[in-house]
């Protein structure tokens, strides 16, 4: 600043000089506008020299900061920063599904212990029943593949009722082996654990007294009008769409053992034959 004012007054001599001569065009003095052209311009840039060295420094320094090439870590790290950003609200939503998912485990495991405490609780109310009944399984070589396993499937389904009921049967599947075993081995590999059933590769004849067999087939000419409890009742395991009709009913006589029809005739209309699948007997 002390520089700058003394140019100041250097710059305002000469006008002071012309402003008292009484011959300006006899002075020796250049006139005061080349005086000024020439000073003011000289002035000025000394005041732009005087800039603050410290903030050229800086600016320069700015500079070769931004000219400077960034570093593959550097790179890397605010790729990082930029994908985690991004996916903050992908994150919220995942943890939000997840605090749900934990929720409904924790409910469904408090149902399935409800359940099984109920279950528990149905099965010590449970009264077997002295009524036996007999799935024959010694057709198997009457059907093809695709009928036996319906047959299994039906009697899945026999087993299930049976273990649910309040009164269950005592339930047997005699003349067990053949197609329907290896199709129970491959597809129902859980069949050999089976509770509250007999499964057993010999006959129905072996097994059970002779007087106390009654065979259930439609094609018998006697009515069943009460079920007795010292009974055991055979159903033929048999998938066959009426291709063997009254196979069952002969099979009965031969043996010389009792048989007799449901009454369906009394509680069910039906327009064919009374023929019934496997579960349908038992129910």
């Amino acid at each position: 600043m002390k520089y700058l004012s003394c140019v100041e007054k250097q710059v305002s001599k000469p006008s002071q000089k012309l402003m008292s001569s009484e011959t300006p065009a006899e002075s020796p003095e250049v006139p005061a506008e080349n005086t000024m052209s020439l000073e003011v311009p000289d002035v000025e840039g000394k005041v732009k020299s005087s800039d603050n060295p410290v903030e050229r420094q800086e600016a320069g320094s700015d500079e070769e900061e931004c000219l400077e090439p960034m570093s593959k870590r550097q790179r890397k790290k605010l790729l990082k920063q930029k994908q985690w950003e991004e996916q903050k609200d992908l994150r919220r939503q995942k943890r939000k599904e997840k605090r749900q998912k934990r929720k409904l485990e924790r409910q469904s495991k408090l149902d399935s212990n409800h359940e099984g405490n109920d279950r528990k609780r149905m099965r010590r109310e449970v009264v077997p029943s002295t009524l036996r009944l007999i799935v024959d399984c010694s057709f198997d070589d009457l059907m093809v593949l695709k009928d036996v396993k319906k047959l299994h499937k039906q009697i899945q389904r026999c087993y299930a009722e049976n273990r649910k009921a309040f009164h269950p049967v005592q339930f047997y599947l005699t003349s067990h082996g053949g197609q329907l075993k290896s199709n129970m081995n491959e597809n129902d590999k859980g069949w050999v654990n089976w509770k509250d059933i007999q499964i057993r590769t010999e006959h129905y004849s072996e097994l059970i007294k002779k007087e106390d067999l009654v065979y259930l087939t439609s094609d018998s000419p006697a009515v069943l009008g009460e079920l007795d409890e010292k009974k055991a009742y055979v159903i033929g395991g048999l998938v066959d769409h009426n291709h063997h009709k009254g196979i069952t009913y002969k099979k009965a006589v031969e043996q010389g053992i009792g048989h007799a029809q449901l009454p369906l005739g009394n509680f069910v209309k039906m327009n064919s034959r009374k023929v019934l699948a496997v579960n349908h007997g038992k129910f």
